[in-house]
């Protein structure tokens, strides 16, 4: 639990939570989901990783929020590590109601518990109203994401 919003608990995912998260996944306009088995193969690979998990956020055992955070070694930067978030979902139920901001505080815990010297995110251009919440959350806009689908 936390202080500022008791009600919202956030856990590393489990695969039975696999569904849920599947289902947040699919409120995004656009997206495709992966298939439960599919789901189930991939979250057992990302289990194999050292320090990649999935966190749900839950409000009375149902689940409101997800996101994925990597910790990932380095050679730079004095072999500090940095995290990257990804797969930042909140219900659109439960969206302006804390859950994204408490996920993303448990990330930064995370991140400085680790003594990352960064946390990174990306975000796709035309969510402009996911850009004012990470502004609001003190993320600075840094550089260009740059991607080529393989």
């Amino acid at each position: 639990m936390n202080q500022l919003y008791p009600e919202i608990e956030i856990r590393e995912a489990t695969e039975s939570d696999l569904p849920s998260i599947l289902a947040l996944y699919s409120e995004i306009g656009d997206a495709q989901v992966l298939s439960p088995d599919q789901a189930t193969a991939t979250f057992g690979r990302m289990k194999t990783y050292p320090d990649y998990h999935v966190y749900v956020a839950t409000i009375d055992g149902t689940i409101v929020g997800t996101f994925a955070l990597l910790i990932m070694d380095n050679l730079a930067h004095l072999g500090a590590p940095s995290g990257v978030v990804e797969d930042v979902v909140v219900s659109a139920k439960r969206q302006g109601q804390g859950v994204g901001k408490q996920l993303m505080q448990f990330a930064m815990e995370r991140c400085r518990a680790r003594g990352c010297y960064k946390m990174a995110l990306s975000s796709h251009i035309k969510r402009e109203a996911a850009h004012r919440f990470y502004d609001s959350l003190g993320f600075e806009r840094h550089g260009y994401s740059f991607r080529m689908m393989l």
